[in-house]
């Protein structure tokens, strides 16, 4: 029994150093023919040449044909995005014309609108524009107001409008032959008929003597309907002096009424002295 047991044991070992010799054998096999191949192409013989061409033409096509199903992926993926861009563009596009369309019919309903108001309340104004230099600002606690170089010789009449650019600043209050006496809205005793837009609210703009002035009179109590809101005053055409819709300044304070005009008065140059005649008037 021992006996045979040895010899198994044995018979293990044998194998295990064959396998071994086998696995050495392998191995130098791989380094001699490693050196043999560097040693041939360096030798720079025709066949290796051949062979080496063929190996990079073989190299090259597979990676071609490899390379061909990635190409044509990316090119798809390519395509369909530039597609995806174009729709999206298109849809802006698209999306923007909807909302011209609807801007140009809605002036188109506006402009009918308000040319109906004008035939229902037969308004035709007419204007009298008039250029003139300012010569002096009288500039008091009590008395805002400036001098210009027209009057009566110009056809100047008293309650013309004075306006600087498109903004009201004043009115005729007093005329002589060459010259003429603005009132300026920043005076205590202007009273200029407005509307506050953009809830159309009815009010009084009046002057405080400094360079801003304040809302009185109006309808409703404009200042929880003014609460974050840009309020504009223009004149509401009330009274037959001022046509409505003139500019005059923007709130600044809500809560105490306060109104900032649009031109600065102490910076009056030259204004324009306008007429305007409704009801179609000569």
């Amino acid at each position: 029994m021992a006996t045979g047991r040895d010899d198994f044991v044995i018979a293990i070992r044998s194998a295990f150093l064959k396998k071994k010799d086998k696995q050495k054998f392998s191995l130098l096999t791989l380094i001699f023919l490693s050196l043999f191949v560097i040693i041939l192409t360096n030798l720079n013989f025709k066949v290796i040449e051949f062979v080496k061409l063929g190996i990079k033409e073989v190299i090259y096509r597979s990676s071609y044909i490899v390379s061909i199903p990635e190409n044509k992926l990316k090119k798809i993926t390519s395509k369909l995005q530039l597609h995806m861009d174009l729709y999206e563009s298109y849809q802006k596009e698209l999306n923007n014309l909807e909302n011209s369309e609807q801007l140009k019919l809605q002036n188109e309903f506006l402009t009918l609108e308000n040319k109906k108001l004008r035939e229902l309340i037969d308004e035709s104004i007419n204007s009298q524009e008039i250029f003139a230099r300012v010569l002096i600002d009288k500039n008091s606690p009590y008395l805002k107001s400036v001098v210009l170089n027209k009057g009566t010789k110009d056809k100047v009449k008293i309650g013309m409008a004075v306006i600087d650019e498109v903004y009201l600043v004043g009115q005729i209050i007093e005329v002589n032959y060459s010259n003429s006496r603005a009132l300026l809205l920043s005076d205590l005793n202007s009273k200029i008929p407005s509307v506050l837009e953009p809830d159309d609210i009815q009010a009084v703009i009046s002057g405080t003597g400094s360079n801003f002035g304040k809302i009185e009179h109006t309808q409703i109590d404009y200042k929880e309907s003014f609460n974050n809101k840009e309020i504009i005053a223009y004149t509401s055409g009330l009274g037959g002096l001022f046509k409505p819709g003139i500019p005059i300044g923007k709130i600044v304070n809500s809560s105490e009424g306060q109104i900032n005009f649009f031109s600065d008065f102490t910076q009056l140059n030259y204004v324009k002295i306008v007429s305007y005649k409704l009801g179609g008037e000569k």
